[in-house]
C-alpha cells in the first residue's frame, strides 16, 4: 500500500523544499502536506505540477497547522534557523527549542499516532523535547519519535568510498550516539565492504565526519547550512519507515530515540524498523577500542543536552 500521508513542517526552508521535492518524486507518498509560517502556497502550487501522484497541498500560518497535520502517517520536522559560522548546533536552540515544542504539541493533539521525525537542530536536545511534549498530552510512544541523524552515515559512506575508490551506494557505515560534534560516533569497524585504515587516517577521516556540517557552514559562507545533503538523508530516512511500515522485512536504519543501550536516556543505534516504528533496537554490538573510547567520551555532552531538553520542554508553556 504505498499510500503514505506526508507532512512536513518547516516546508519552504532550505531544508524544506528540497526534501518536499524528494518526496512529492517518490511513489510511496500519495499524499503530501506542507506546510510553514511564510511561502507555503508557492513551494505547493509549485510541486503540485510535477507529474507525479501525491496530492500537494500547503498551508500556512498557526490556523491551518491542525487541518495539515489531520490523517498524517508521517510528519517530518526541518523547521528552524540554520547555523551561520562559528555556531554550534547547541547556539541555535533557543530559537528551535520553541519552534520543535510548538509544532510538537500540535503534533500530539492532531496527528498522535504519526511516526515523528526531527530534523531540527540541536537534535540531542530536540528529540527530548518532543518526548516531553508528547508525554504532557498523554500520547508519548517512543518507537514513533526519531532523530534524524541520517546525514551522518551518509557522509561516513562518501567519505569512506571516496578514500577506499568505492561504490558510495555499496558503502554502509552505521553511525551512533548523537548528532553534534564529538557526539557522532562513526563505526568504521563494521562497515561493509570492510575497510581498514592506519590510526592517523581513521582519527582524520573520524573528526571529518564529525565536523562535516560545520565544513559545508563555511563553505557557505554565511549563506545557509546543509540543506541539499540533509534532504537527501531526511528522505532516505522517510523512505525506509515508509517502507517499513507498509511490510518491508529488514530495514534498518540509525536514528536517535529513546534507548536503554548505554547510560544515556537517548542514543543512536542501528533500529529495525517495522509496521510501528521502532521494531528492535539492534544496539551499538562489537566495537574496537578506539570507538569504545569516543563513547565513554561523548557521554557528558549528550547527558547535558538531552537534560537541557528535558528541562525547557518542563517549563514550555
Amino acid at each position: 500500500q504505498n499510500n503514505a500521508k506526508v507532512a512536513v513542517l518547516g516546508a519552504s526552508g532550505g531544508i524544506g523544499q528540497p526534501l518536499s521535492l524528494l518526496l512529492k518524486n517518490s511513489p510511496l507518498v500519495s499524499r503530501l502536506s506542507l506546510y510553514d509560517i511564510a511561502h507555503t502556497p508557492g513551494v505547493a502550487a509549485d510541486l503540485s505540477h510535477i507529474e507525479t501522484r501525491a496530492n500537494v497541498k500547503g498551508f500556512m500560518g498557526p490556523e491551518q497547522l491542525p487541518e495539515c497535520l489531520k490523517g498524517c502517517d508521517v510528519v517530518v520536522i526541518p523547521a528552524g534557523v540554520p547555523r551561520k559560522p562559528g555556531m554550534t548546533r547547541d547556539d541555535l536552540f533557543n530559537t528551535n527549542a520553541s519552534i520543535v515544542a510548538t509544532l510538537t504539541t500540535a503534533c500530539a493533539k492532531h496527528c498522535p499516532e504519526a511516526m515523528i521525525c526531527i530534523i531540527s537542530n540541536p537534535v540531542n536536545s530536540t528529540i527530548p523535547i518532543t518526548s516531553e511534549v508528547f508525554k504532557k498530552h498523554g500520547v508519548y510512544n517512543p518507537n514513533r519519535i526519531f532523530g534524524v541523524t541520517t546525514l551522518d552515515i551518509v557522509r561516513a559512506n562518501a567519505f569512506v568510498a571516496e578514500l577506499k575508490g568505492l561504490d558510495p551506494a555499496r558503502v554502509s557505515v552505521p553511525v551512533i550516539g548523537g548528532h553534534a560534534g564529538k557526539t557522532i560516533i562513526p563505526l568504521i569497524s563494521q562497515c561493509t565492504p570492510k575497510v581498514d585504515f592506519p590510526q592517523d587516517q581513521l582519527e582524520k577521516l573520524t573528526g571529518r565526519i564529525q565536523e562535516a556540517g560545520t565544513e559545508v557552514v563555511k563553505a557557505k559562507a554565511g549563506a545557509g547550512s546543509a540543506t541539499l545533503s540533509m534532504a537527501y538523508a531526511g528522505a532516505r530516512f522517510v523512505f525506509s519507515l515508509v517502507d517499513a511500515m507498509n511490510g518491508k522485512e529488514g530495514v534498518i536504519e540509525c536514528s536517535f530515540v529513546r534507548s536503554e543501550e548505554t547510560e544515556s536516556p537517548y542514543f543512536s543505534t542501528p533500529l529495525l524498523l517495522g509496521k510501528n516504528g521502532i521494531e528492535k533496537n539492534l544496539g551499538i554490538g562489537k566495537i574496537s577500542p578506539f570507538e569504545e573510547k569516543m563513547v565513554a567520551e561523548a557521554m557528558s555532552e549528550l547527558k547535558a543536552s538531552i537534560k537541557k531538553g528535558e528541562e525547557f520542554a518542563k517549563n514550555f508553556k
